[in-house]
């Protein structure tokens, strides 16, 4: 999502059958929360709560991940291809990539990313895909 963000994506290439949800969250005077949430995520009900007060989070927005990015791709200026298990290659896709994948138009160097959660954390562990 960094990448398509940024515009450096060329082609993006979803699983027809993606089991992401998009959640839009928020409150009253604080900005909106984007949300990516596999189904197993969407139990946990700490991620729908304002982690600095604890108060519920209103949910503004709920639509598959798969669904919103057909309807908003030409924003990130990017074609869209989607693939399906049904072929060796396209359950290689999936099981290797998650589902969700995209041919680049430059270099982007994602341990940006990674440094940034480090030092916001002070730990090493993963980015977590929850912005």
């Amino acid at each position: 999502m960094y990448a398509l963000d940024s515009g450096a994506v060329e082609t993006l290439i979803v699983y027809e059958n993606l089991d992401i949800t998009r959640y839009v969250l928020g409150h009253t005077g604080a900005p909106d929360t984007i949300l990516y949430l596999t189904t197993e995520q969407e139990r946990n009900a700490d991620l729908f709560k304002d982690p600095s007060t604890g108060e519920d989070l209103e949910t503004k927005d709920k639509m598959p991940l798969g669904e919103w990015l057909a309807e908003n791709y030409k924003s990130f200026g990017c074609s869209l291809q989607f693939v399906t298990d049904k072929s060796q290659e396209g359950s290689q896709f999936v099981k290797g990539f998650g589902g969700m994948g995209g041919l680049l138009r430059y270099s982007v160097d994602f341990n940006v990313l990674e440094d940034n959660n480090q030092q916001a954390n002070g730990s090493e562990d993963e980015y977590e895909w929850d912005y």
